[in-house]
Formats: C-alpha cells, structure tokens, sequence
C-alpha cells in the first residue's frame, strides 16, 4: 500500500527531475508513510510542496475540498479508495499516477491561483500542467479510478499503415487531429511531441508512425501535421524538439474557436462565465455550421474572450427553442443567452451580411439588446448611413444557466447572476 520510495526516486531521477523536485516529493511520502498511514493513499498538498509535486508526477489527481462542505465529506472515503483500486489495479501506478487532496480553507492561494469556486473541485494535472477541463463525472470508486488509469494509456494512436489516416476526421463527432511522421520513438523529437499529446490529450487526437510507414512524409526529416475535422491541413514549421512552440502550436490549432454544446460539456462551458451565441441547427444541416465557423473566424476572432461561440443541435435543445417561441421548422436560427436573458438575432438570413453578427454581439456589451427589452427600439438618427432592422425584442430568461453546476451537487462560493 505505501509507495515504494526507492523506486520512485529511481523514477524521479531518470525522468530528469531536479534535486530540489525529488526531496520535496520524497519528503511528502515519508510523512505519508510515518505520520498518517491510513491516509496514504491520497497526499495532502500545501503551498510549500505543490508546485514540485505535481511536477514531478506524470499524473496527479487533486480533490480540493473545504472540512465544512458536506459534498467534500461524501467524497473523502470515496476518493481514498479509488487511490487505492488504482495502486491495486496497477501495481506500481503510484510512481505514474498521485491521489492529492488541498484544504482550500487553509490553502487558500492555491485555491485562488486555480479559480475554485465550488467544493469539492476534482482538477488533475499533467507533468506540472492542470488539464482545461475538471472532473465532472459520477463520484464513485470505479468511476474515479477508471479516469485515472484512462490518463496512464499512451494518447498517442500509433499507425501502421498511411491509409489508416484517410478517415480521420470524416466523422461529425471527431475531435481535431495532430499526426507525426518520426523516424523512430528513441527520438527527442517525439519525445516533446509525446509530452505535448500527452498535455492535450482532452483536445486533440494524435496519431504517430514511425520508420517505412512514416517516410513519405519525412522527406526533409521527422515532421508534425494539424488535421481538422474536414479541413485543410497544415504542417508545423517550428524547431520540432522546443517543447514549449510545439505546444503552442498545438493549443491553438486544438482550441477551437466554435464548440458545440452537448448535455457532457454543457455544465463546463456555463461555468467558465461567458455569454454564449448559439447556432440552433438540424443536426443533418452541415453547411449552415460550416458557414457560421466561417464567419465568426473572419469577424469575431477578437470577441473570442468575451463570448462562447457554440452550435447546438436544435432537437436536443428544443427547450430554449420553446423559451424562444421557436419550434423545429424555424430552425436553423442565432441566439444570445447572456444567462439573464435570451435575444434572438432577427433573421438568420442576415447572418451573411458583413458586420451584421458583430453588431449584434456589440449591441450585447453595450446593454442595447437589454435596453430595448425594457425600453423598446433605439431611435436611428437621420443621418446614419446603415441601420440594423429595429425589431423589439421581449426575450425570455436564459435557460443555459440552469445547467450550470448544481448546488444538490456541489457547494458553491459565488451565487452571482452572470
């Protein structure tokens, strides 16, 4: 059950951790394995040994928590034994994989530095890196555990032959593709690519092949390629082996500026506190999501950090169509939901128009969309070369809020209406 500190060192020192990593993570181990025994399998962090723990460990899975939060005193148990199925499942996981736990009333920096805002908050970290999305799902011991063992699978799909990459990215649920072409796996150049995937696993596919199945892409030596969802591809020109251009590279071409909302990530797009412009679409109707990616890349490539641009298919999110006064033959149509209210964009034929969704998102920030719902249409001046079409708007309260996290699930810290 306790970890086997000499061969965690061995591993610390091979993967090329400092001294001052390895004392910090040893130390933290030999006050699990003296002082509080039957809490071993979860380590407790502090401000003082958090940066060079999670550093040192491929995986650290961390429960921040508050004593007082009765959701975090449900967990407690649950979360020691899942480190525990994990240790048991694969023996010598705990050198890869760490069960962490912060006390956010007494670490309250590092709850801050990580914007918790509800306890208990289940955030895991790679190699030093906190992954973009936290853990969601069900709060059970097989569930937690599986998610953890998931993140010890290599993420990168190794293919033996060209013709397996063909279909990549045909499928209207794929996620975007990175492929590297490597001369062999004992290279540095895969190893940063490896890490990199590793990272971004959540965003991205990535694929790799190595030797005669690689070669005809490796003309000029080992290269790395972006392949979007029925895209055109584009080939990473940076030094392969800086770890830190790679992963810029890759975080950017992986982030997609439009997503579409599901039921799965609903509850993490609501929580990160931006309006959303939605896309109501019939799921079979491929060119009006083509058309709207298109338009919000040429016009709102600069709004992006202050509102959530998404696409929802209208026959599962028929509910906010109903709160619109819509149904499904009026699809597809825009919409704003600023979780307070819901503006519906006049006509969507008008969303061609250059300027026409721009204005509209302005009219947004501006409180002209709320504006007219208290007051009616602004007067257009005279003199004013282009006026949008003066529709009043009577908009319904946001219904997207309502699937933002739940207090019969969590106990939240901030109650503000966005």
């Amino acid at each position: 059950m306790y970890p086997d500190t000499a061969r965690y060192r061995e591993n610390i020192m091979s993967s090329g951790r400092t001294s001052s990593e390895l004392i910090s993570v040893l130390y933290v181990l030999m006050l699990c394995l003296f002082w509080n025994p039957v809490d071993c399998g979860v380590i407790a962090l502090t401000k003082q040994n958090f940066d060079s723990f999670v550093r040192s460990s491929d995986v650290v899975f961390v429960n921040f928590y508050a004593d007082w939060c009765r959701f975090s005193q449900l967990l407690t148990p649950v979360f020691e034994e899942a480190a525990k199925k994990v240790e048991t499942d694969i023996p010598g996981s705990e050198q890869r994989a760490v069960f962490a736990k912060i006390n956010c009333d007494e670490e309250i920096e590092i709850c801050t530095k990580f914007h918790i805002s509800k306890y208990p908050t289940l955030k895991l970290f790679r190699s030093g890196n906190v992954a973009k999305r936290e853990y969601r799902g069900q709060r059970s011991i097989d569930a937690l555990a599986e998610h953890v063992k998931k993140q010890l699978e290599d993420p990168v799909i190794e293919f033996h032959d060209a013709d397996d990459l063909d279909d990549l990215g045909q499928s209207k649920k794929s996620k975007r593709n990175i492929i590297g072409f490597f001369a062999s796996k004992d290279t540095n150049t895969y190893a940063a690519f490896s890490r990199v995937a590793s990272i971004l696993r959540d965003e991205c596919d990535f694929h790799a092949g190595f030797g005669e199945v690689s070669l005809k892409e490796r003309t000029g030596g080992d290269s790395i390629m972006y392949r979007p969802p029925n895209g055109n591809e584009m080939v990473y020109v940076g030094p392969l082996t800086n770890f830190d251009l790679l992963r810029a590279w890759t975080a950017d071409k992986c982030n997609a500026l439009v997503r579409e909302i599901t039921f799965d990530n609903a509850e993490e797009l609501t929580e990160e506190g931006l309006p959303f412009m939605i896309l109501f679409h019939d799921p079979e109707d491929k060119q009006i999501v083509e058309d709207y990616n298109k338009i919000v890349a040429k016009e709102l490539l600069t709004e992006k950090n202050s509102i959530n641009f998404v696409t929802a298919d209208g026959n599962k999110f028929s509910h906010p169509l109903h709160h619109l006064g819509k149904s499904l033959k009026d699809l597809p149509l825009i919409a704003i939901d600023s979780f307070r209210h819901m503006y519906l964009f006049p006509d969507i034929k008008d969303m061609t128009v250059p300027g026409r969704l721009k204005q509209f998102v302005a009219d947004l920030h501006s409180g002209k969309l709320h504006r007219e719902f208290h007051h009616g249409p602004d007067k257009v001046a005279s003199n004013d070369k282009v006026a949008l079409p003066q529709v009043g708007t009577d908009p319904p309260e946001s219904t997207f809020k309502k699937l933002a996290p739940s207090s019969s699930r969590y106990t939240l810290l901030r109650r503000d209406e966005l």
